[in-house]
């Protein structure tokens, strides 16, 4: 996710900026940027590092004391100088920094240029500076407060303006924004590092807060414009807790951030009547006519592709197939120009994934790249991206970026069955709506329990099983391959139906075996195979959704999770499979964000 720092006080703001934004590194980025006033608004922009940044004031530094900085994670325009942060109005006389995703921006802009704005970006955040130029009578913070009155979606904004050399205009909106508190100084980050440099006191930020921020003092207003008092908190962690937002490792971070990730992923795809929006992402061109859909992917991102294969077949009439990618490339596969390669990678550099899908465009094929990083090769070198919005993924073993591809599989799928069927599950989109709100609850509801389970038995077992049926089986791969990565512990998939076919001569007293039981068609098929893996003694916990049902003579523990549709249910079973990779890994004192032998981008074949 981008960083946000600004500054108003004493001394000259370039490098409490330029050191507020190195505190935020460790959140990725792909460019950076900072705006003092002197008088005169003066930005300074770079694609790439901080260092690259900092190059540009050899030569001398401005000397005005109120400023904005910024480091992008791109998620609207490839990573450029044009794309950095921050954006500036018309007149060159109001700057703007963003996190979050404006959902509305193809509106406002256009609106804005029949008006006669000029933009000089791809950006949604460019739309906030020249809203606040059209509002703008003279008072900084009215014109904000009147300009995000028009923004949908989520965002944390700071303003600045060379018409108000001493104020600085601050709001959160879904994206978080902290205040630190100095003497006659005060600096604005979206994240605690960035203020441990200079203070321990910190004022938070509530959604539809706007601050005013002077030398003098900070002013809090709410939406209607009502003054508030602001909450103080204490900062006490040292830095590194504080990159970690007080989080053990960036795994249980990552896993944390999951409700929020969806809820960026969603953004702009999906409004709150359940109404689809990717026609500006992937256009009915690529559609149109096709026969065969290939889902291509390595890794997690395969039990991703093995999730979209499901739902695309069950809700049209294409062939479709998931594969991996390193088998994709060496094998003879059928590719034509009615063909549709979904490639799917966090990073967008897979060789695998590239290799394979340069051979299915080279044959024909129509690309679309599902991945979180904009401007990669993978995004690059597809006829289409969906972006998964997800934010930087610092653990290596993927927790929010396969979420998140799930998420957009799921869109995907409804998007793809409207364009050959005419029409869409509404059902299905109106529950994707709730899923952030009920992956919050399964953390909070979850967490003890599963911690105390994996820490007592699977951190202590030589082998594990995990089970499922139908669409329970890709999840029940992505959850051995989170024990594997990151526990160590040998764990094998397959499903239930398959025990009797062999597995379950390994079935002896005491073998952990999770199981998974989300859809409804295969319940009782499934229980039926438990009961056989209790017959032999083995230790059953089941991830079921059905409250209803009784589970007592097939599982030994039931973790029952939020009902929801059941091709959803994937993206809330992950959660309980990644904590209790992640506590029996703890449990076993590994590196859990750097597990042995594994890298998070495998750009090599």
């Amino acid at each position: 996710m981008c960083g946000i720092v600004g500054y108003v006080g004493r001394t000259t703001a370039v490098q409490p900026l330029l050191k507020g934004l190195k505190k935020l590194e460790y959140r990725g980025y792909d460019s950076a940027g900072i705006a003092v006033v002197e008088p005169h608004l003066q930005v300074y922009k770079t694609q790439g590092r901080i260092a690259d940044l900092e190059a540009l004031f050899t030569k001398g530094v401005p000397q005005g004391t109120l400023g904005i900085g910024h480091t992008r994670w791109a998620t609207h325009g490839q990573p450029s100088w044009e794309n950095a942060h921050p954006h500036c109005d018309c007149s060159e006389e109001i700057a703007v920094v963003h996190n979050g995703i404006i959902e509305n921006y193809l509106e406002l802009r256009k609106e804005l240029e029949a008006e006669g704005h000029v933009f000089r970006s791809e950006t949604d955040t460019e739309v906030v500076s020249h809203l606040v130029e059209k509002y703008y009578e003279g008072d900084l913070g009215c014109a904000v407060q009147a300009a995000i009155a028009q923004l949908i979606g989520s965002y944390a904004l700071a303003v600045v303006s060379s018409r108000h050399p001493n104020e600085l205009i601050a709001v959160r909106q879904d994206s978080p924004l902290v205040i630190g508190v100095g003497e006659e100084e005060y600096i604005l980050a979206s994240d605690v590092p960035a203020l441990l440099d200079f203070t321990r006191t910190a004022w938070v930020l509530d959604d539809g807060q706007v601050a005013r921020i002077t030398r003098e003092s900070v002013v809090v207003f709410d939406q209607h414009g009502e003054q508030q008092k602001p909450q103080t908190i204490r900062i006490n962690w040292d830095p590194v807790q504080a990159e970690k937002e007080g989080y053990a490792h960036f795994m249980l971070k990552e896993i944390h951030e999951q409700p929020r990730a969806i809820r960026q992923t969603l953004a702009g795809r999906l409004g709150v009547r359940g109404n689809l929006q990717l026609a500006e992402e992937i256009p009915a061109d690529l559609l149109h006519g096709i026969t065969d859909v290939h889902l291509i992917a390595c890794g997690t991102a395969y039990h991703a592709a093995l999730y979209g294969a499901y739902l695309l077949q069950d809700s049209t009439d294409l062939q479709v197939h998931a594969e991996l990618a390193s088998e994709y490339r060496y094998k003879r596969v059928r590719v034509d120009d009615r063909t549709l390669a979904i490639a799917i990678s966090q990073s967008g550099e897979t060789a695998d994934t590239l290799g394979a899908i340069r051979k299915a465009k080279a044959a024909g094929a129509r690309i679309l790249a599902i991945t979180n990083v904009v401007g990669s090769t993978l995004a690059r070198e597809a006829d289409a991206v969906m972006y998964t919005h997800a934010g930087p993924e610092i653990a290596v073993a993927s927790t929010k970026a396969y979420t998140a591809q799930l998420c957009c599989l799921g869109l995907l799928a409804a998007y793809v069955q409207l364009h050959l069927r005419g029409a869409y599950d509404p059902e299905l989109l109106r529950q994707l709506l709730e899923i952030p709100d009920q992956m919050a609850s399964i953390l909070q509801a979850c967490e003890e329990r599963v911690k105390e389970y994996a820490g007592q038995r699977l951190a202590a077992a030589s082998d594990t099983f995990y089970l499922g049926r139908g669409l329970d089986l890709a999840s029940a791969m992505e959850g051995q391959l989170k024990l594997k990565e990151i526990a160590y512990v040998h764990a094998e998939a397959l499903p239930a139906g398959e025990l009797k076919h062999g597995t379950l001569a390994l079935i002896e007293p005491g073998v952990p075996i999770v199981a998974l039981a989300t859809q409804p068609h295969l319940l009782d098929k499934l229980l039926s195979n438990l009961r056989e893996v209790k017959a032999r003694n083995g230790e059953v916990f089941l991830i079921a959704m059905d409250g209803e049902r009784d589970y007592s003579q097939t599982a030994d523990e039931v973790l029952l999770v939020p009902p929801t549709h059941p091709m959803l249910a994937p993206l809330l079973t992950a959660l309980p499979m990644q904590l209790m990779a992640y506590y029996a890994a703890t449990a076993r004192g590994h590196d859990v964000d750097k597990p042995r032998n594994l890298a998070k981008s495998v750009t090599v074949e």
